[in-house]
C-alpha cells in the first residue's frame, strides 16, 4: 500500500505570469510557496484541503479532461466579485439537479474551474 503524504495538481500553463496573476490576483488564492527565480518560476497555491503548482510552460492547447473543483462558501458573491476581477465567466451560479449550486470559469489558458457551493439543506451538510 502505497501512504500518500501530500498532493498537489501540477499546471503547465501556455503563459505562467498570466497564470499566476490569474490564480493569486483574481482568485485570491495564497501562496504557499514559490520556487525558482524569474518568469519561469513555480508557485504553489493553496486550494483548501490541497494544492495546485504553476510551474514550467506548455505550448500545448489545454485538455478537457482536466478539471478544477473549488468549494465556496456563496457562489453568487463569487460570481460578483469574480466577474468584477475580469474572470471569464463560462455559466454563472446555476442549482444543479444534484441540488448544489455550481457556477464555471476559465483560466487563462482555458482550463474549467468549476466554482461549487453546498447550500444549508443538502445532504452533504448533515448526516441522517
Amino acid at each position: 500500500m502505497v501512504h500518500v503524504l501530500s498532493s498537489r495538481v501540477l499546471l503547465r500553463p501556455r503563459d505562467p505570469q498570466a497564470s499566476r496573476d490569474f490564480y493569486a490576483d483574481t482568485l485570491g488564492l495564497a501562496v504557499y510557496r514559490e520556487f525558482g527565480t524569474g518568469p519561469e518560476r513555480g508557485t504553489v497555491f493553496f486550494l483548501g484541503g490541497g494544492f495546485l503548482e504553476v510551474s514550467g510552460r506548455s505550448e500545448g492547447a489545454p485538455t478537457a479532461t482536466l478539471q478544477l473543483w473549488m468549494q465556496v462558501a456563496d457562489c453568487s458573491a463569487a460570481h460578483e466579485e469574480l466577474s468584477q476581477r475580469g474572470a471569464r465567466v463560462l455559466r454563472p451560479p446555476v442549482r444543479e439537479p444534484w441540488g448544489l449550486i455550481e457556477m464555471w470559469i476559465a483560466d487563462p489558458d482555458g482550463h474549467r474551474i468549476v466554482m461549487t457551493e453546498v447550500p444549508a439543506d443538502h445532504p452533504l451538510r448533515y448526516r441522517p
